[in-house]
């Protein structure tokens, strides 16, 4: 006779065919990974044969086949009402003897394991004898806090039932699996006891861009169906898998998510959801410890199925031990072919209406409809923009026939964001207050070209799309490097053909993140505006130390470019406000005072050793050195911007030094931009103090032709191609080349003209920088320069 019951102990992948790919994958973490040490919740199977048993001993084959043949293939009319048929005769059968004692006897011998009755979850896993590759992810029912023999059964034979599920039908017909024999098996599972602490997913790679090096990890309080199902938008933390083998500080980014639910157990047994308190949505559900644990397992998980994972894990809140409670394979990236990126950009502004996390890449615009639930699937046209509060999988059909899904709850792991991936749509998840904002036949733009975070703007704006290939493409000897501000586009923009960031604007990061003048943090009791205090306050919360919130931003950002690009160069430029920049920051003006010509003013290497900027200089050091020693990215080299003088430059590197950024040590190289015709002029004593240059056309042009390069007088002489900045140019490569010393430049020209381009190659430059939409043509430039010198 067959099976009817199987331990985890006994199943692994092999055995998909018997206990279904979730059980199959449960069994193989149980005997693989527990000797590495990862913890799995213990638990057994009823298997396929044992719902084969089940349906013969009631003698509801036949009948199922009946209704099934009932049902409209054309418009699946009458999908609902065929499942339910269905379902019922699932739920008036009875088990068979030898089946209610081989379920009772698993579940007493769980129990007396663990010394008491025990709660369990009971998770449906179907399979498809002919189809042990086959994924039927969501579409059954899983039911949490289930205890004792006699509710155990009633949920087995609700699993059962929910093979016929109106959305698991749907599903096989789709794919053409209903011809071929299906069942269903059931896992039961000891319950990690996360109601009491927290629970979350974990994949081992970034599920949105594909980047391999980061594990994206994120949780919620209480159980974690909150995040599956996308009704809370959770935590979120990204951990760099280099930085974790070297046993580094791995964690290159947190962001704390409101969790505004709570999933605990019903004392009755099941689940209840309840409001989170104010100061746990405030807090994070795990400390650094355990999420690199979780970063760990993830790893190891990986490197044992082979491929990319999504897991679930759970924290016990009596043990206060991590589990992993399910894993299956990532598949949205496995079949992408990683030489073709589609690049999308607006070439219209339009008005935001509303924001949240970006899945898929693109832009669409359409009509809103909002639907409140996936009875209403009938009122949404092809193409219209979905907005509704969460989904489930009942939700797939509705999906696939939308533009594009905006959900004002759930996180980048929910169900809405890994359907979305799965079908291809785009889909903006957590955009909380959509509902408020947008109206149904509202025509709206979704814009998910700019990383992380997409956007919702008023009517149909224009926008271009374009389409590379890199596959064969080589580079030139010439490196293309980026230059590059926002850390949201890192990981995508990684897979373009790069030699690294030849140039990484810090100013990005403090204006559209931090947003608080660093001096307003170091000196924040004596703050004159009790406004900008307030906000100051608000954004800060969370930091003991106001200090700290400056670092732990920054740090991050950067931590995050050098992760996506490592182990190649990230040459960050220190801060380059003009006084007038800074005054507009939180606080800034009480510490700036105004300037007639800010461009030639107080900025740059003059500020970082004077006493009106030098507390704000050592957290800019604080962070690049938390980049490069905790986190262990030492590809992060640094940029000195505007110094004017030799000497000035003597003490900035004398001043690093004291703030524990020595030059040398640990391979730090510092640059110095070349900018200023002083820096061409006294290029061989700028070389002795400098790892090396980085033209800066824009100032150097406006300086060396007295040109603002913001007047629009004078645009028409503000030209690079002016024979002074060029023979300037040259000179400064000529000198640094000499000194055998780096030099690169940052800047337009080189893409927009390809006669730029081949004079800096052919004064021997060693790499030019790009904006990212420039980056293809002006490799494309440096290609045809190199083949002329030939």
């Amino acid at each position: 006779m067959a099976d009817l019951i199987v331990s985890f102990r006994e199943i692994g992948m092999e055995d998909v065919a018997t206990v279904g790919g979730k059980n199959a994958s449960l069994g193989e973490m149980f005997q693989k990974l527990i000797p590495l040490k990862i913890n799995i919740p213990d638990g057994f199977a009823v298997t396929a044969d044992a719902y084969r048993l089940f349906v013969q001993h009631n003698q509801i084959g036949e009948a199922i086949q009946d209704h099934l043949k009932q049902l409209d293939l054309k418009d699946f009319s009458n999908l609902n009402s065929v499942s339910s048929s269905i379902k019922k005769l699932f739920l008036k059968s009875t088990f068979p003897y030898e089946l209610i004692e081989e379920i009772e006897g698993a579940y007493r011998k769980l129990c007396e394991a663990n010394g008491r009755e025990v709660d369990v979850a009971v998770r449906s896993s179907a399979t498809a004898e002919d189809l042990p590759g086959a994924s039927f992810a969501g579409l059954h029912e899983s039911f949490l806090n289930i205890q004792g023999e006699k509710k155990l059964l009633e949920t087995v034979r609700s699993c059962f039932a929910s093979l016929y599920n109106a959305r698991a039908i749907k599903y096989r017909h789709d794919r053409g699996f209903d011809k071929h024999e299906i069942a269903l098996s059931v896992g039961v599972q000891l319950m990690v006891r996360a109601d009491l602490a927290c629970s979350g997913v974990t994949f081992s790679i970034d599920p949105e861009s594909g980047f391999s090096n980061a594990v994206l990890i994120t949780g919620c309080w209480g159980l974690g169906e909150n995040i599956v199902q996308g009704a809370v938008i959770p935590d979120e933390y990204l951990v760099f898998k280099p930085s974790l083998e070297k046993g580094k500080k791995s964690i290159i980014s947190k962001r704390l998510g409101p969790k505004t639910k709570t999933m605990i157990y019903e004392k009755k047994g099941g689940v209840v959801n309840l409001d989170t308190p104010k100061e746990k949505q405030e807090a994070f559900v795990l400390d650094e410890k355990e999420i690199e644990t979780l970063g760990k397992w993830a790893v190891q998980i990986e490197k044992h199925y082979q491929m990319p994972m999504d897991i679930e894990w759970a924290k016990d809140g009596n043990s206060d031990e991590l589990f992993i409670v399910q894993a299956r394979p990532e598949t949205v990236h496995a079949d992408k072919d990683p030489y073709v990126l589609k690049e999308y950009s607006l070439t219209q502004k339009g008005e935001l209406l509303s924001s949240g996390y970006a899945i898929g890449n693109g832009i669409t615009a359409g009509k809103v409809k909002i639907l409140h639930s996936p009875t209403e699937a009938d009122l949404l046209e092809k193409g219209d923009i979905l907005l509704t509060e969460i989904t489930n999988p009942d939700w797939d059909p509705v999906m696939k026939k939308a533009g594009a899904i905006i959900t004002t709850k759930g996180g980048r792991t929910s169900h809405a964001a890994i359907v979305a991936r799965e079908v291809g749509a785009l889909a903006i998840v957590g955009a909380e207050g959509a509902l408020e904002k947008l109206k149904n036949g509202d025509l709206v733009t979704v814009d998910n070209s700019s990383g992380k975070i997409g956007k919702v703007y008023a009517g149909k704006l224009k926008w271009k799309t374009q389409e590379h290939n890199f596959k064969g493409l080589k580079l030139p000897k010439t490196q293309p490097m980026f230059i590059l501000a926002d850390p949201e586009k890192a990981f995508n923009l990684s897979f373009f053909p790069n030699q690294g960031v030849g140039l990484m604007r810090m100013e990005f990061v403090v204006n559209g993140s931090i947003k608080v003048h660093p001096m307003a943090l170091v000196h924040f009791d004596e703050l004159e505006d009790p406004e900008e205090k307030a906000q100051i306050e608000t954004l800060c919360k969370g930091y003991s130390d106001k200090q700290e919130y400056f670092v732990d931003n920054l740090s991050q950002a950067v931590g995050t470019i050098a992760a996506a690009f490592y182990p190649k160069d990230v040459i960050l430029r220190m801060s380059d406000f003009k006084t007038n920049e800074y005054a507009h920051l939180l606080g800034g003006g009480q510490f700036e005072t105004g300037e007639e010509n800010p461009m030639l003013g107080f900025r740059g290497a003059s500020r970082y050793d004077h006493e009106r900027y030098r507390e704000g200089f050592a957290l800019e050091c604080q962070a690049v050195k938390r980049v490069r020693e905790d986190m262990g990215l030492e590809n992060l080299k640094v940029m000195i911007p505007f110094c004017r003088t030799p000497e000035e430059g003597k003490k900035v590197i004398t001043l690093m030094k004291k703030l524990g950024l020595e030059q040398g040590k640990n391979g730090l190289e510092i640059y110095v931009m070349a900018e200023i015709p002083s820096n061409v002029i006294l290029a061989e004593e700028f070389a002795q103090i400098f790892d090396g240059f980085s033209i800066g056309s824009n100032d150097l042009t406006q300086l060396t032709l007295g040109v603002d390069r913001d007047s629009e007088v004078l645009s028409d002489l503000f030209d690079e191609n002016n024979p002074a900045v060029k023979w300037m140019i040259a000179e400064v490569i000529r000198k640094a080349k000499a000194a055998g010393k780096k030099i690169g430049l940052c800047g337009q020209a080189p893409s927009d003209n390809p006669a730029f381009a081949q004079f800096l190659i052919e004064e021997g430059i060693d790499s030019i920088s790009f904006n990212s939409d420039a980056l293809l043509k002006g490799i494309e430039n440096m290609i045809e320069a190199e083949g002329r010198g030939k």
